[in-house]
């Protein structure tokens, strides 16, 4: 059984707290505009039955919420903690999104959170809508930096490496906002989030109509979810097509591996619907293959060919060997205490990172055997098998939330949202968005390897160099405070889900309806 080292334990760490980290976020996202909806309809209806709706999810919205702040802030440390080289070798560019996002989305979240809950009595109708549409802007605001801060690392674009300082330094930060893979992944994973947070209402709903409990409030939520769902369910399958096409752009190793494709095919290129990779043979057995559909998502057209697996290496390679003349390069310009770099030198230079891949082999890479050089080539595929199997999974939840939401939509638009069938279809329905989105970050992050930076730093460099005694000490840790928190977050949505909404004061629904009309 080989051993695991530090690279090995700091992935691990980071992945199962993202992972943990990422069953809040895509709730906080879907639930936050789901309440704006709501409570604009109580706003222009005055109905009072909406307002209990809003403070009713609001309340299992703050609880989702206090748990992602409490493990989204760990994650932060483990940049300076676990991955020290990264964060000093892109802290520029990387640190720059997550300081935005610090300063602008999540103080205008938590700031406005605070007036949802506790103002209620002391805001007029308008304003308390007001700070709900905030609350929602600023949840979204938050993912959209934190996206873009990992869209670059996927497609790093407005940054050079500066020979001086042995950094990459920022160029354009247009450039880096602008990045076409950030506006893919965000609006992609976004819609992701409506999906969970419609899931959830809709769930949740269903189980009170089984029960027989807050029809009034279960129906007109469920509607919502229904109408909110759909459409984000539908937007999650097209945006996805477009990350497609961006990774097939940028990141065609990514494309390679999750068709199993290890040789290039005639354009347009199938799509492999099923199948059984072997990545040993290099074969994909009982493949069944959906003619054309690959190449259109992947290159938009149908004369344009995706490499295969096998000339993806040869190509890396031939990068591999043009950044080890740009090493040599790099000596000559420190040793000139250089500045700039000639023109004639950038080529190479930015096959630096593909040199570097050779690090894991051994220190002295000028001196690398051509054995070498191929295993350090071979290196840049990623595990084929679980990326097939994540991806398909991912996508097959995909449809099946249209085919739901589709079918929810027409009981409620029908008035038959008592069908048991359906109810209990939609209640046993509730953990497959989550495990959607996982599979999602499985696919976007597991697909990178082996770099933290695609293309420019690998990822065995990027980590700390730390005992592994202490990895595994706070590997722990993480454990034992995530699985507490999973508890509590458990316990707390179960306990408030079983009590329902609270009931109104005396006078509440009269007192609602005036502050509605502006009395």
């Amino acid at each position: 059984m080989p051993s695991i080292d530090v690279v090995d334990l700091s992935r691990l760490q980071f992945a199962l707290t993202a992972l943990y980290h990422f069953l809040f976020v895509p709730l906080t996202l879907g639930l936050s505009l789901l309440l704006a909806i709501m409570e604009s309809v109580f706003v222009m209806t005055g109905r009072p039955v909406w307002r209990e709706m809003v403070k009713f999810w609001g309340t299992l919205f703050g609880i989702n919420v206090a748990m992602g702040v409490a493990t989204g802030i760990t994650m932060e440390f483990q940049f300076g903690t676990n991955w020290a080289y990264y964060s000093h070798y892109v802290g520029d560019i990387f640190g720059a999104p997550l300081a935005i996002e610090g300063l602008m989305a999540f103080f205008l979240e938590a700031t406005f959170i605070g007036l949802f809950f506790f103002g209620w009595d002391r805001l007029s109708s308008l304003g308390h809508l007001i700070v709900t549409w905030l609350v929602a802007i600023g949840s979204n605001l938050s993912a959209l930096w934190i996206l873009i801060a990992n869209a670059w690392m996927q497609h790093p674009v407005g940054a050079h490496f500066d020979p001086a300082t042995m950094r990459m330094e920022l160029s354009s930060f247009y450039k880096v906002v602008f990045n076409p893979v950030a506006q893919a992944k965000i609006v992609h994973t976004v819609s992701a989030g409506y999906v969970v947070g419609s899931m959830f209402v809709m769930s949740i709903s269903a189980l009170y109509l089984l029960r027989g409990r807050h029809r009034e409030l279960a129906k007109r939520s469920l509607t919502v979810a229904a109408s909110f769902g759909l459409a984000s369910a539908l937007s999650v399958v097209v945006l996805g097509d477009e990350s497609g096409y961006m990774a097939g752009l940028n990141q065609q190793m990514k494309i390679a591996a999750i068709e199993a494709m290890w040789q290039t095919e005639k354009p347009p290129a199938s799509f492999t619907v099923f199948g059984l990779p072997d990545a040993k043979t290099e074969t994909t057995h009982f493949a069944i293959r959906v003619p054309w559909v690959l190449g259109l998502i992947a290159t938009r057209s149908l004369d344009t060919p995706i490499p295969g697996i096998k000339q993806l290496v040869a190509a890396a390679e031939q990068h591999i060997k043009s950044g080890l003349v740009g090493y040599g390069d790099l000596v000559k310009l420190r040793a000139a205490h250089a500045t700039t770099v000639p023109p004639d030198m950038r080529g190479p230079l930015g096959d630096l990172g593909y040199a570097l891949l050779l690090k894991r082999i051994r220190p002295d890479i000028e001196h690398a055997t051509p054995a070498q050089i191929d295993a350090a080539a071979l290196s840049t595929v990623p595990d084929v098998p679980v990326l097939f199997w994540a991806f398909r999974v991912m996508v097959g939840f995909g449809f099946y939330f249209i085919l739901l939401f589709a079918i929810a939509f027409y009981l409620a638009s029908r008035r038959m949202l008592d069908q048991r069938w359906f109810l209990r279809l939609a209640l046993w329905s509730l953990p497959l968005p989550w495990l959607a989105a996982e599979l999602g970050w499985i696919v976007a992050e597991y697909g990178r390897q082996p770099w933290i930076i695609d293309g420019v730093l690998p990822t065995f460099l990027g980590a700390s160099t730390e005992p592994v005694a202490d990895l595994w000490f706070s590997l722990f840790g993480f454990v034992l405070f995530y699985s507490t928190l999973a508890v509590v977050d458990v316990y707390l949505m179960v306990k408030y889900v079983r009590l329902g909404p609270p009931p109104e004061a005396p006078g509440a629904p009269l007192r609602a309806a005036l502050a509605a009309d502006g009395n």
